[in-house]
């Protein structure tokens, strides 16, 4: 069933964003991970500032346009506003599964 906003919106997957890297204070660890459920979606717990520089890259990677990681175009690394913050990976995930995808 395509969703009322159209197939554009249908092929924009949920997206999971991991921190991976961190160089100085934040509250967010390693390992942290949010789930966008689509792109206008931020997920709870995420700052602000991590979300802002997030936002610019969300589109691109729910609609699957390749990122600049040589090797690796599914993946967007972007780093927060702060020089010692910290770096975040972001993929399309898989869609969630419901009893009527069975």
């Amino acid at each position: 069933m395509t969703h009322p906003n159209g197939e554009a919106w249908d092929a924009a997957g949920p997206l999971s964003v991991r921190v991976i890297e961190k160089t100085g204070r934040c509250r967010h660890e390693v390992g942290d991970v949010f789930e966008y459920r689509d792109p206008y979606a931020r997920p709870d717990g995420l700052c602000h500032a991590a979300a802002a520089a997030l936002e610019p890259y969300l589109w691109r990677s729910a609609l699957g346009f390749p990122s600049w990681e040589a090797g690796e175009p599914e993946i967007y690394r972007i780093h927060c506003p702060s020089r010692t913050g910290i770096v975040l990976e972001m993929t399309r995930a898989a869609p969630p599964t419901t009893d009527t995808d069975l």
